[in-house]
């Protein structure tokens, strides 16, 4: 569970709801149902025809991401596996990785040792996985941006809402009893708009493309890793290697080159 996200979210709708509490207004008439049809139908028919097909299925799956830690996603316990790794390869061989494949936290480690234990060169495995780890870090940004694309939109499709309920206002000035759901319409659509691309919108697709950042340098990592497992590397030296991809570089080391 990504608690920053829960946590974020919950602060900033109680900030909204209690600072109009604390205004004397009632949380019950920013409920207004016509609103959020406009708000949020006109929003998702916006990126619908903004965004292709693949790249909503894409965003949409990549939704658990925001409130979700991927597993298999520790910098730290992917290093201390690599570096075992390294050591058993060393004072062994790379064949003798075979029975530890199993025992690998993160599946893309498990799918580029199997190469290593096959005996790849190092120059093709890194050919080989540079290209995917690009590719698809790509096409998950692509599905990440649909929700920046729906916090552009939404605040627009809001102003619209804020118009349609003047447009109401002003078609029933005769009818007083009338004017006071119109102008609710009118500015509820508003903070539906600006509100939902600040809060949810724009941050959900920030922390998405992040977390696609983030998972294509633990995989960078890894490759690393195994390039240096196949060079023949000193463990030591792949360990200062991967420390390069995480805040923990250059911390002592108790250990001594081999």
């Amino acid at each position: 569970m990504d608690l920053t996200t829960i946590g974020g979210i919950v602060l900033a709708i109680g900030g909204i709801l209690g600072g109009q509490i604390l205004e004397g207004g009632h949380v019950g008439s920013l409920m207004q149902g016509t609103a959020a049809i406009i708000v949020f139908g006109g929003t998702i028919g916006a990126v619908m025809v903004a965004t292709p097909m693949g790249d909503l299925k894409t965003g949409m799956g990549l939704l658990k991401m925001v409130f979700l830690n991927i597993k298999g996603d520790d910098p730290e316990k992917i290093i201390k596996e690599l570096i075992e790794a390294a050591q058993i390869a060393r004072k062994e061989s790379i064949l003798a990785l075979e029975k530890k494949l199993g025992s690998f936290s993160n599946p893309f480690m498990q799918t580029i040792f199997r190469f290593v234990i096959d005996g790849v060169d190092p120059a093709t495995i890194a050919d080989m996985f540079d290209s995917q780890i690009f590719l698809e870090e790509e096409h998950l940004t692509a599905g990440g941006k649909i929700f920046e694309t729906a916090g552009g939109f939404a605040p627009t499709i809001g102003i619209i809402g804020a118009v349609l309920g003047l447009i109401h206002v002003m078609e029933n000035l005769a009818d007083t009893s009338k004017l006071g759901a119109g102008i609710a319409v009118a500015f509820v659509a508003t903070v539906y708009g600006v509100g939902s691309a600040n809060i949810f919108f724009l941050p959900f697709g920030s922390k998405i493309k992040r977390k696609v950042k983030m998972q294509g340098h633990i995989k960078q990592m890894i490759l690393t890793g195994a390039i240096g497992i196949v060079s023949g590397m000193n463990p030591f030296i792949i360990e200062e290697k991967l420390r390069a991809y995480t805040h923990g570089h250059g911390k002592k080391h108790e250990e001594k080159p081999a």
